[in-house]
């Protein structure tokens, strides 16, 4: 199979070719191969490979599977495959195996997918932008020297580029979403405790992380959430395994009442300034869902944005302190002198520094919200709102400069981190790290479905996603949606499949 035949099909067209026996699973293998090998030394979306492992698992999956032995890659973050390196972006962890795989990697393996190697992310997964020190920087593949976004920047650039069709992701605080918007790609947030993170994990971030994938197609989306969904036997959530993902997207959808917002109720206090593309495409799908039969308002939630970001990163420094802790145990270095990035290590020091109220008083305004936009669905089933203020930034452009690590720096001087959340660290974190992406955080939060949608093409030629938010626990209904709006001429993904046996038009 040549390459660009292999790219011409999303993970379900694959398969259904593997068991038609047009092509073999060999043949699907060797084509995703010859593609990282061929692109990924200029988009540097995957840090290691692991091909030989691969064939072996490729060799034992049975065509009746789901997926059949259709290439995958994993994320350099949480998703442990045992024995192998599990580095999270740093340096720090760039020896560290885990002992065992992840529920999530052998959920994926039983679905017929075949991981072969992992993507890059941020250290620690902390930022919107994929720029590690401790690895090259992936590269936009809509435009070279753009981010692809992050923290599953590595899995975006990889499926935008054709290395695999689809690619698992996290989701912590838009970690989908946004590298599917600047990538012009679908990504689905499942709601909280839909995807388990078990054995290691019961729950990260509190339930703000939920992990799932970035893909070329919907009914990829809905295929793996039909696999890898239900709570672990440990699982802090009851959420039951559920069929009828894929089945929800061939049944036909009432007519839904859709509320629509610039989402200003967020970005307002943060200094996000929406551009006129991202303005755009909002209206566009706005427009769009109108034909499509559904009822649009313009309308903004009642939440308060300031408080929801201040709560966000509340818990976000708390919980890098506490990750950093973990990081030593694993690695037997004293937190101090682990190999670390200024930024990681400024922002661990102030979240050592929070107060046990302080943090619970930020997690208390999690159900405020949630309590807020529980009323907000009573009237309305979906959100539509900006993914982000702009298209994808320049690499380089969001990390944080030399002068600004040597001021964190000064973090290290004894009483100089409690100073500094007096005197409203925290306010200035808050729009240095949100003001380009203040619109996600909402879903994490909430513990509410999200997508982005590609629905834009901006003018620098870069693509635009609008986000649907839906109502908590109701994922079908949000990929029913992302199914119609698929058929609309406005969607702007490189592959659209309408059916089994169309050949995706690009």
């Amino acid at each position: 199979m040549h390459p660009e035949d292999y790219q011409k099909y999303d993970a379900t067209g694959l398969a259904e070719l593997i068991r038609r026996r047009e092509v073999s699973q060999s043949e699907v293998f060797d084509a995703a191969v010859a593609a990282i090998e061929t692109l990924n030394p200029s988009l540097h979306a995957v840090v290691r490979t692991r091909f030989d492992k691969a064939k072996h698992e490729c060799d034992q999956v049975l065509e009746s599977a789901v997926f059949a032995g259709v290439p995958t890659l994993s994320k350099d973050l949480l998703m442990a495959l045992a024995g192998e390196p599990l580095a999270f972006g740093s340096a720090s962890l760039s020896a560290w195996c885990p002992k065992e795989d992840s529920l999530l990697i052998r959920r994926v393996r039983e679905a017929g997918l075949v991981v072969m190697g992992q993507t890059a992310t941020p250290e620690l997964g902390l930022m919107g932008i994929t720029e590690p020190k401790a690895f090259p920087h992936p590269h936009n593949p809509c435009r070279k020297g753009y981010s692809p976004g992050g923290s599953s920047g590595g899995a975006a650039a990889a499926v935008a580029s054709g290395m695999v069709p689809i690619a698992l992701a996290g989701d912590g605080g838009g970690s989908i979403r946004i590298p599917a918007s600047y990538c012009g790609l679908f990504g689905f947030k499942p709601s909280r405790g839909r995807v388990p993170l078990a054995p290691a994990h019961g729950e990260v971030w509190q339930g703000a992380v939920i992990e799932h994938a970035i893909t070329r197609s919907v009914r990829d989306s809905a295929a793996l959430l039909e696999q890898i969904n239900g709570m672990a036997p440990s699982g802090p959530y009851p959420v039951p395994r559920e069929t009828g993902y894929v089945a929800a997207l061939s049944s036909s959808a009432k007519p839904l009442r859709i509320a629509v917002s610039m989402g200003s109720f967020l970005s307002h206090g943060l200094g996000a300034q929406i551009s006129a593309d991202i303005k755009i495409a909002v209206e566009k799908s706005a427009k769009a869902l109108t034909e499509l039969g559904h009822e649009v308002e313009w309308c903004d939630p009642p939440v308060d944005g300031e408080a929801l970001a201040d709560s966000y990163l509340t818990l976000y420094l708390g919980h890098l302190a506490a990750d950093l802790q973990w990081v030593s145990q694993q690695t037997g270095v004293p937190v101090h002198r682990l190999a670390i990035e200024p930024s990681t290590r400024a922002i661990g020091r102030l979240g050592a520094k929070l107060s046990a109220r302080d943090y619970e008083l930020a997690k208390r305004y999690w159900h405020t919200a949630s309590e807020q936009m529980s009323r907000f669905h009573q009237r309305y089933d979906a959100l539509v709102l900006p993914v982000a203020a702009d298209t994808a930034p320049a690499i380089g452009e969001l990390y944080p400069s030399a002068a600004r690590e040597r001021l964190m720096s000064l973090l290290a001087v004894p009483g100089v981190p409690s100073l500094a959340l007096k005197a409203g660290m925290l306010k200035r974190l808050a729009v240095d790290a949100l003001s380009r992406t203040p619109f996600t955080q909402l879903a994490n939060l909430t513990g509410q479905p999200a997508m982005s949608v590609p629905f834009h093409v901006a003018a620098n030629g870069l693509p635009v996603g609008v986000q649907v938010v839906g109502r908590l626990g109701e994922d079908k209904q949000l990929l029913q949606l992302a199914a119609a709006m698929e058929q609309h001429d406005d969607w702007q993904c490189q592959v659209r499949q309408t059916s089994s046996q169309a050949q995706p038009s690009l």
